[in-house]
């Protein structure tokens, strides 16, 4: 079979096979730039399960992107809690602004989205593909993997791969590009899956090289996984008469950019908690911690320390901060880590 003719035939398969077996997601019910570039922002790193009520909860509140750009950044980071990886948040915060300043209209090319912030070449492709039909390929881990196995390629699913971008330009259905990329994606999610890929129910594995191999639970091959590194932080908890916390907000730059926490400093594993506070203006008023929360994160084993302590000569640090009670805890952005934190804190009253 010449090459043309299995690309026309894989494509024809996989779209038929996407009209029946597509999943009802709330985001697809609504084809909007809006709605595509907050669900696949959402969708970085995260499962479907996971991002279905925060999309439904974003819409709710912000049923547009002006709506999120006239927000404060306190309230989305508020609405994102929870779902990590926040540098997302702050830039689709950021970009909402942006698009809102040029009327509200977002831009029709992939070539022009990606100089919104936070929005990558993937991002803009799939807002350009499934919005506005542009025909450019929507490469994302997905994607990749059904290539690697579709061409027997000796490669992990990388999808800034030079030969997997070659090859998602020579697959893409020009005519129905949207459909086609999804169908790619929702193929790679359920059927074409990391690990026992279900080639029975398939509709293109007679046009797959690795099936036609054996090797389609050798490839793609395995990335090399970086070992996660440990990260310690011990936090100062400081309560008023009122029984309120201070609390201070981080800068929007690094890990948890952007979110309030309760005063910090990174340890190395066997330094001593008080000193490092100190310098920030805390000392402790207790021998030993409250407790301990753990939190596997992307590239770090984080553990936060929690100690009760006081400002270290009577006034206040000069890190910005203020008192909050309890019950405006849910109202802040706050990492899942230092939610739990605050559970904690709650917990040794």
């Amino acid at each position: 079979m010449e090459q043309t003719e299995r690309l026309n035939i894989f494509r024809d398969r996989l779209v038929k096979w996407f009209e029946v077996n597509q999943r009802d997601l709330p985001w697809r019910r609504r084809r909007d730039a809006y709605a595509v570039w907050l669900s696949e922002v959402m969708l970085q790193q995260t499962q479907v399960a996971t991002v279905i009520p925060y999309f439904h909860r974003f819409v709710a509140r912000f049923p547009t992107v002006n709506d999120l750009a006239a927000a404060p950044l306190d309230e989305v980071l508020s609405l994102w809690s929870g779902l990590g990886y926040y540098a997302r948040a702050r830039n689709l915060h950021k970009a909402a602004q942006a698009v809102a300043q040029s009327g509200g209209e977002f831009p029709r090319t992939a070539a022009e989205l990606k100089k919104l912030p936070g929005l990558g070449p993937y991002t803009a492709a799939a807002i350009a593909t499934f919005a506005f039909g542009e025909a450019v390929p929507v490469l994302d881990g997905n994607v990749a993997r059904v290539l690697c196995r579709v061409q027997a390629m000796e490669l992990p699913d990388d999808q800034n791969h030079p030969v997997l971008k070659a090859l998602s330009e020579e697959f893409l259905d020009r005519a129905r590009p949207g459909p086609f990329s999804e169908a790619m994606m929702e193929l790679g999610a359920l059927v074409c899956v990391p690990s026992s890929p279900r080639c029975l129910i398939c509709p293109v594995s007679e046009l797959c090289l690795a099936r036609a191999h054996g090797d389609e639970n050798r490839l793609p091959l395995a990335r090399v996984r970086l070992e996660k590194k440990p990260l310690r932080l011990v936090c100062a908890a400081i309560r008023d008469d009122a029984g309120r916390v201070w609390m201070i907000r981080r800068e929007e730059k690094g890990l948890f950019g952007g979110l309030w926490e309760l005063p910090s400093a990174e340890l190395l594993p066997e330094a001593d908690a008080a000193e490092p506070l100190l310098q920030k203006g805390f000392r402790l008023t207790s021998a030993r911690p409250l407790g301990h929360v753990k939190r596997t994160l992307t590239h770090r084993l984080l553990t936060i320390e929690l100690w009760p302590a006081a400002f270290a000569d009577g006034a206040r640090p000069t890190e910005t901060g203020r008192f909050v009670s309890p019950g405006d805890w849910p109202e802040l952005g706050l990492s899942t880590a230092m939610r739990k934190a605050l559970m904690l804190l709650e917990k040794s009253r």
